[in-house]
């Protein structure tokens, strides 16, 4: 059997490393390495780019530019997990669920931008919403997302982990408080919004997970709609689907923000009365978040079933 030849750039990180993680135990797949005094150097980089079939690039925004641009027309596969591309209209953006269009898009698409964390668990949520007329594009959207640490990087985990740490880590942090932060742009392009949403991220003293909560208020609907009929709009929506999933409405009294922590899937949650609807996603943010979304967005361009080597 032929293997797939993957090199990944910047396999340091975060995400680089959970999806090294992945793929290095897989049978079927071919890792290409680079000596690590040539991590940063360009010519190395793009030529083990070129030498692969498919390239994951983990970099920071700037870096990842700058090796695209470098490799110009290369018939590698490329998988960008970088905010740098996910509102280019020439890229794929890698979340196969939210509709037959978007999985269309990357199974022909050499070039398949990963979604951000916050915005994945928005998108989830706000697309179908849009798609299926129960909010205009111009609804005033409120959205708060807690993640754990791990969402940071190197450094914000360096932080959290410390045994002199600040004592501020211990408790839940917004931040984002300009309403500028790096998703927004995505959120809004994605879902087709004539605004961007009023966006709350905190912090919180847990490794990895993520819930995104958007509440609704009835009489704002563009459509008129219960909560167990909104709950059924997502359900069909889902039905079909290995990573994301529905659960039963109104389920349980507490959401943990951790449950999903180490998995590579995604639950809906819908919730609330017919006047104050909450609508929530939950995932691991390095998993469907970032690594586990990538290595999906890998599987279906390379033939794979869906959810090889990931955890569900």
């Amino acid at each position: 059997m032929s293997k797939t030849k993957v090199f990944i750039d910047g396999s340091v990180g975060t995400t680089g490393l959970r999806i090294y993680d992945r793929l290095s135990a897989r049978a079927d797949i071919e890792l290409i390495e680079i000596e690590e005094k040539y991590r940063k150097d360009l010519s190395s980089r793009k030529e083990a780019i070129e030498s692969a079939d498919v390239a994951f690039l983990c970099l920071p925004d700037t870096a990842s530019i700058e090796i695209v641009n470098a490799l110009g027309n290369t018939s590698t596969k490329i998988l960008d997990t970088s905010t740098a591309h996910r509102t280019n209209p020439a890229w794929a953006y890698g979340f196969p669920e939210l509709s037959n269009a978007f999985r269309e898009k990357i199974l022909g698409s050499d070039k398949i931008a990963v979604p951000g964390c916050h915005a994945s668990g928005f998108c989830a949520i706000v697309k179908p919403l849009i798609d299926n007329g129960i909010i205009a594009a111009d609804y005033p959207i409120v959205c708060t997302s807690v993640t754990g640490y791990s969402g940071g990087g190197k450094s914000m985990i360096a932080d959290y982990e410390s045994a002199d740490r600040d004592l501020e880590l211990d408790s839940p942090r917004q931040y984002g408080l300009s309403q500028k932060h790096k998703h927004l742009p995505e959120m809004k392009s994605v879902c087709s919004l004539e605004y961007e949403p009023c966006f709350s991220p905190i912090v919180a003293d847990f490794y990895s997970g993520m819930t995104v909560s958007i509440p609704l208020t009835k009489r704002l609907l563009a459509k008129s709609a219960s909560a167990e009929n909104i709950h059924s709009i997502f359900a069909e929506h889902y039905k079909k689907q290995k990573m994301v999933s529905v659960r039963a409405f109104g389920e349980g009294t507490m959401l943990s923000t951790n449950g999903k922590s180490g998995k590579d899937s995604m639950d809906i949650i819908v919730t609330g009365n017919d006047d104050r609807i909450l609508i929530a996603s939950t995932f691991d943010n390095l998993g469907k978040g970032a690594s586990g979304a990538a290595i999906q967005c890998f599987n279906l361009i390379t033939g794979a079933d869906e959810a090889e080597g990931l955890v569900i």
